[in-house]
């Protein structure tokens, strides 16, 4: 096992906050034991790209070296590996076979183990859920030292708030989850333009039969283009339906962000003004589409360290999610509020989500809205004024994207924060498994 004894200064995508960490890379499983026993409290980090304190405490335990593929049926589609493997690496070894990812976020550089932990969705949960629902078992450590195989219906509550439980329950040391069989490695479909807010809306429940959807919407356009966007839905391409021979393509980027860029770049007038360009790209309302998966699925994985976007003092990825029964209403009047005090985002993602089953994810029926804010002074209490209106429309805010929200939130949004408190009371009574998260919403 490798260890930094001098500690480190480490923070996540959105570079806030920063910690000074000790941090563990332990070689096989029999190290995450032996410091689960006996080292000081801890936090599993895969590599870093959830935004806030999720994965961050004073010790810091790396599971990237745990990267191993234990099993695969490739008749079946299920694959059991490792939580340090990297979405990227499955997608490589998969691929070729003719599988994909049944969930995927916006970015392939997560872990499985991450996947799991945050209960990731992608375009595609109105139809497939979230990576729940397609796990078949895993193996978890859990703070007393006992390995415990858990599914959905084998020690079934250690599985449910383990996914989305962001590494609280225990040490995730493999999963094994089902594929979804694909001919290509491209995705047909349309972008269609949405000229205001509830045209997009519209247009999410017309094409609600394509498996992946999603939306870019401008955040600042007032008057008669308030939230105006842009629909992009998408299906697994045929073999029949591709003009080339390369039926699965390799288009990984190298275009990298080699510094922080100065805080007066982000501003009001260069954002109105992206907008305007990117929403005026589309000549034409409706467009067909033959795209690579990656630039389909994760546009900004081909530019290294987009997050330097932001500057030195980083971000807030701000998400939340209102139900559907009143999700219209909860969506115009917070974007009113954003619109309102210009606080826009150049990535503003619109999705709808299906139905959801889970006891700590985030994931619920309804419309979940994403923005990456530049920090400064004034943020945070807009953003707490923005959490009272999720609340008071039934909503929560995503805890793998959060950096800020205040505890009583939290426990009065999550349906089951008093339950998970106590679960985790009960199974971590020494509080082995700590993070900055954890002690913020003072779940331990």
């Amino acid at each position: 096992m490798t260890k930094n004894l001098a500690g480190t200064s480490i923070t996540n995508w959105n570079n806030y906050p920063r910690k000074e960490a000790v941090i563990e890379s332990p070689l096989f499983e029999e190290d995450l034991t032996r410091f689960l026993i006996e080292g000081e409290p801890f936090i599993m980090r895969g590599n870093g790209r959830c935004y806030g304190d999720a994965s961050l405490y004073s010790g810091v335990v790396s599971s990237l070296k745990l990267n191993r593929i234990l099993q695969f049926d490739e008749n079946a589609g299920v694959i059991r590996c490792q939580t340090g493997m990297l979405l990227s690496q499955v997608i490589d070894f998969i691929l070729p076979k003719g599988w994909f990812l049944p969930v995927t976020p916006g970015t392939k550089f997560i872990t499985v183990g991450g996947a799991v932990a945050s209960d990731v969705h992608g375009k595609n949960h109105h139809k497939d859920g979230s990576f729940s629902n397609h796990i078949v078992s895993m193996r978890v450590l859990t703070p007393q030292g006992k390995i415990v195989v858990c599914s959905a219906h084998e020690n079934s509550e250690l599985f449910w708030f383990t996914c989305g439980g962001m590494g609280l329950t225990g040490i995730i040391l493999d999963v094994s989850f089902s594929l979804k069989k694909v001919e290509s490695g491209f995705i047909t479909g349309k972008q269609i333009k949405a000229r205001e807010l509830n045209e997009i809306l519209d247009l999410f429940d017309q094409f609600k039969a394509y498996t992946y959807s999603v939306a870019w919407i401008d955040c600042l356009k007032k008057g008669n283009s308030f939230g105006r966007s842009i629909l992009m839905l998408g299906e697994h391409a045929r073999k029949d339906e591709i003009k080339t021979r390369k039926i699965y393509p390799n288009t990984s980027g190298t275009l990298s962000v080699p510094f922080n860029f100065p805080s007066f770049v982000l501003n009001g007038y260069s954002l109105k003004a992206f907008n305007a360009l990117y929403y005026a790209k589309n000549l034409k309302r409706s467009v067909q589409t033959l795209t690579p998966y990656e630039k389909f699925f994760y546009p900004l994985d081909s530019i290294l360290n987009w997050n330097r976007i932001y500057g030195v003092n980083g971000f807030v990825q701000y998400q939340f999610v209102v139900p559907q029964k009143n999700g219209r209403e909860g969506i115009n009047t917070i974007l009113k509020r954003i619109s309102e005090q210009g606080w826009g985002s150049f990535l503003a993602v619109l999705k709808q989500f299906g139905s959801q089953e889970g006891l700590i994810s985030f994931n619920t029926e309804g419309y979940t809205l994403a923005l990456d804010i530049p920090i400064n002074a004034k943020l945070f209490s807009f953003l707490d004024e923005l959490d009272k209106i999720v609340k008071e429309y039934g909503g929560r805010i995503y805890l793998t994207k959060d950096a800020r929200m205040k505890p009583e939130i939290f426990h009065q949004t999550y349906p089951h924060a008093e339950d998970f408190t106590k679960f985790l009371a009960a199974t971590d009574p020494d509080k082995k498994l700590v993070s900055y998260l954890a002690k913020r919403l003072e779940l331990k």
